[in-house]
């Protein structure tokens, strides 16, 4: 039984974050409908190899926004209001010196990357021309991520859902601007992009400094106890954990495009928009990672194990209960969903054939997506990491043996490693909780 008051505190931050998360997603909808009203596989294929590659690169250090949340939530459950200056102090000066050190590497990773994704011919060379220039974005992309961690925890997440609406509405305008209209094709796309997130930045800059925390943050950069040992060795852990368990998660979607990509233009194609519709379901359903990850937070800090268990019981049963209505959405609608996004004839046959994968997916994916917010929140860091390294060793068994089955055997060894993550975060749980809230 879920009280009331659990499933309004639940609702309260996963419904902004599931419309936040779906205003994310559009943009990469919006591309990949605006590439493929030209008609051309190759261009198709090329802007999907392209957001793969900066989805491969920046997502790694996706750790910044949710560490910060995390960090976050739990002052917030201490009722220590001095350590979200801290909190935003640390993690905005990580994203700059991190975001210093990709634009220094900017030659190598570009042409190592694509080398890695096995891009050739037309593809490459409009893969190249998108992630030249979205590159860029990189280090804004990435104090993004802080802001965004930082405003979720502390539950203002309608905030962030208004700045996403807008930078989101602005990028589709700039898609049917530059693309369709100006005919800028691969590269129209990708300056939309730059676009939009150079926006996003100013709008959570302005509301971040409108509420004075641009100027703790500013103060608790000059305070001794900010840069304290503990401190720096605790964010240094907790973000380790978590950038190599998105490195594991990133290096399985790159093995997925490169699989794509082996299997040529259309496949690709039908799998970029396929993935598209999946990432859709996926940032839906990541609102309950959100409000698992700020409730759970929060009941760490204050050392309440009865709302830490209302929490989790309540994020699973909810994120279960949609996630299952979303596989019935992509299971009665989703070859005609996916055919709307080509006017490639072999490309809209392929969606067709491989749509099923997409019904299966959020139904599987979203009890790990919702025990990620859990164990964030917790800051149980070394423990996601293993089972994801476990959910990553089965793909790898899976992609190798399943291999005569083709684009088929692909997307049944992606599927099956969202099902071991979640099988694996529920058997240590309960281990986990047990020795958190006896040593409170």
């Amino acid at each position: 039984m879920i009280r009331s008051e659990t499933s309004r505190q639940i609702w309260s931050i996963a419904l902004p974050a599931m419309l936040t998360n779906v205003a994310t997603a559009l943009f990469g909808l919006a591309d990949m409908w605006a590439i493929g009203r030209l008609g051309d596989a190759p261009a198709q294929g090329a802007v999907e190899l392209g957001a793969k590659f900066m989805l491969g690169l920046l997502n790694a250090f996706n750790f910044l926004r949710t560490s910060t949340v995390a960090l976050t939530a739990q002052g917030s459950g201490r009722g220590d209001a001095g350590t979200q200056g801290q909190t935003l102090a640390r993690a905005m000066s990580v994203a700059i010196a991190i975001g210093v050190l990709l634009l220094l590497a900017m030659p190598w990773t570009l042409s190592a990357g694509l080398d890695l994704l096995e891009a050739s011919g037309s593809v490459r060379e409009g893969a190249q021309t998108y992630v030249a220039i979205r590159y860029w974005a990189g280090p804004v992309w990435l104090a993004n991520c802080v802001l965004v961690g930082w405003l979720i925890g502390q539950r203002k997440v309608r905030h962030v859902l208004y700045v996403e609406i807008t930078a989101n509405l602005v990028h589709i305008a700039l898609d049917l601007l530059l693309v369709l209209a100006a005919g800028w094709g691969v590269a129209g796309v990708a300056i939309a992009t730059v676009s939009s997130e150079v926006l996003k930045f100013a709008l959570l800059a302005a509301i971040v400094l409108r509420g004075g925390a641009a100027r703790e943050a500013m103060a608790a950069l000059g305070r001794r106890e900010t840069w304290a040992r503990p401190e720096l060795m605790r964010l240094f852990a907790l973000n380790r954990d978590l950038f190599i368990r998105t490195l594991l998660l990133t290096g399985a979607i790159l093995l997925f495009a490169r699989s794509g990509a082996q299997s040529g233009p259309v496949a690709l194609a039908a799998n970029g928009i396929l993935f598209q519709l999946f990432m859709l379901a996926t940032l839906l359903l990541d609102g309950f990672e959100s409000a698992a990850q700020v409730l759970c937070g929060e009941a760490v800090g204050a050392a309440a194990r009865r709302r830490f268990d209302a929490a989790v019981r309540g994020t699973l049963v909810w994120g279960g209960a949609t996630g299952l209505a979303v596989s019935g959405v992509y299971a009665l609608a989703g070859p005609q969903l996916a055919g709307a996004f080509s006017t490639d004839p072999q490309v809209i046959a392929a969606t067709g054939e491989y749509a099923p994968w997409l019904a299966l997916l959020p139904m599987l994916g979203v009890a790990s997506f919702v025990l990620d917010g859990v164990f964030v929140g917790a800051a149980w860091t070394r423990a996601m990491l293993g089972t994801m390294a476990a959910a990553m060793a089965v793909y790898l068994a899976l992609l190798a043996l399943l291999q005569p089955l083709g684009n088929h055997g692909l997307w049944a060894a992606f599927a099956a490693m969202f099902a071991v993550r979640a099988l694996g975060q529920a058997m240590v749980l309960p281990r986990l909780a047990r020795r958190s809230f006896s040593a409170s």
